[in-house]
């Protein structure tokens, strides 16, 4: 009698309740091996690899490229072949499986895991735009042959992404493998599209010219008698007017600022920076750094960490600083770590270092935990002042709005100064006004200088 298992998607070291489906390596009714690859999963970090626990015939698969898959939840289900290599019972797979029942509990204190006294040793932990727990272990993304190709997870995920048939691209990398690049490249030039469906779609825009009043309320957002969007196209395709749900980066942030919303005190303060004495070639991201640094050394409180549950403090002697990084996935705040030792140089290259990660999904999950202060620099886009959001368990965030001329008075009339707009909001729960105050004040002072 054969015996079957159901594999339920384990914990993927995200400390996160579930994960998106991005490819399977297999089809309903393949043989697949122990430890061959299953599927690619899109957690709020990365995209993670997830290997066959057992050996067997693949009876049914849990969803398709898109869907959510709760942790804990079935994500497969094999007939087990006694004539293929199987794993002991009790062997550790590097995941952690838990029974569906106790799965269900999961999310709850993933979502606030700072009481617990087991986590003490953890509290450096975060995520990409907060601190939720995440594993210590270290998931490595190696380049898997699958239909031919041989590509890491975050690379097939681009590729989907963008429309790129791998098979069609040209590989640069190590032994053969597709690179973030070559999809990249493959994308702009349109030499490797997915199938027949671009080429097709230019053909129903034609037909569909004729009669722009329909076009048009196909277009409009379709609602439901209680007057909400409703969906109306299948699962799995992207359309404007369409309700979808949150997914990976953005599903996390999501979570992670209704849950410093629901916790923090938020108070925010405001001022100019004048740089008029700037001399040529300062880096304004690097000035920020390190006028950041100046004003957490001489304000310690505002370069915290802060438990609300349990009213206890963490005053940091480095400073790392959480630097945003906006993408088209969402938000994600790689650490710049020990800013304070730092030059210029060493600042920029760090930043383009995490910035490059960032785009590419390479970055590991320890890049994006841990800092003790973070600064938005939006103002490279537009906006003067902002209200950012503190994050637990930091209890301070800068942010920088677009560099403006203004006139100022100085002795005997009036010049035309640059100024950057500066926005400090902080956690009054942990700091003071006066604090909070003194380090902006700092700050502009540093920022102030020439060099």
């Amino acid at each position: 009698m054969s015996q079957t298992k159901n594999f339920n998607l384990p914990d993927l070291g995200e400390g996160l309740p579930d994960a998106t489906i991005v490819e399977w390596f297999v089809k309903e009714g393949d043989v697949i091996k122990l430890d061959e690859p299953l599927v690619s999963m899109e957690t709020a970090k990365a995209v993670v690899e997830v290997p066959s626990p057992v050996s067997g015939k693949v009876l049914k698969l849990a969803g398709d490229a898109g869907d959510i898959v709760v942790t804990g939840h079935m994500l497969a289900q094999f007939e087990i072949d006694p004539n293929l290599p199987q794993r002991a019972e009790g062997q550790d797979t590097g995941h952690h499986h838990g029974a569906p029942a106790a799965a269900a509990a999961a999310p709850a204190p993933a979502a606030a895991p700072a009481p617990a006294p087991a986590a003490a040793e953890r509290a450096d932990e975060g995520t990409v735009v907060g601190a939720m727990v995440s594993s210590n272990a270290v998931h490595t993304e190696q380049a898997v042959a699958v239909g031919g190709v041989k590509a890491v997870p975050a690379v097939r995920a681009m590729a989907r992404k963008l429309g790129v048939d791998l098979a069609r691209v040209r590989a640069t990398g190590a032994d053969g493998a597709v690179t973030m690049s070559d999809v990249k490249q493959a994308a702009e030039a349109g030499t490797a599209k997915v199938g027949s469906a671009p080429a097709a779609a230019p053909q129903a825009v034609q037909a569909a010219a004729p009669a722009p009043a329909v076009r048009a309320d196909a277009a409009r957002t379709p609602l439901s008698a209680a007057g909400r969007p409703m969906r109306t196209a299948p699962p799995g395709v992207v359309a404007k007017g369409q309700p979808e749900p949150l997914k990976g980066v953005r599903r996390n942030m999501a979570r992670v600022m209704a849950d410093a919303h629901s916790k923090v005190v938020p108070t925010t303060l405001t001022d100019d920076a004048d740089i008029h004495a700037w001399a040529p070639g300062n880096d304004m991201t690097s000035r920020l750094v390190r006028g950041i640094v100046a004003a957490c050394q001489a304000v310690p409180a505002m370069n915290a960490w802060f438990d609300g549950d349990t009213l206890t403090r963490t005053l940091h002697a480095q400073v790392d600083i959480g630097i945003a990084v906006d993408t088209d996935d969402g938000l994600f705040v790689p650490a710049l770590r020990n800013a304070d030792m730092l030059d210029a140089r060493g600042v920029r290259e760090g930043i383009n270092r995490l910035r490059q990660q960032v785009e590419e999904r390479s970055i590991a999950p320890s890049e994006l935990s841990g800092y003790t202060i973070s600064l938005s620099n939006f103002g490279m886009f537009a906006g003067r002042y902002a209200t950012p959001v503190v994050v637990p368990p930091c209890v301070a965030i800068v942010a920088a709005g677009r560099a403006r001329f203004q006139v100022t008075p100085v002795m005997g009339g009036v010049e035309t100064h640059k100024v950057i707009p500066l926005s400090v909001t902080f956690d009054h729960r942990a700091c003071t006004g006066g604090e909070a105050a003194r380090f902006l004040r700092v700050l502009i002072d540093d920022l102030a200088r020439p060099h």
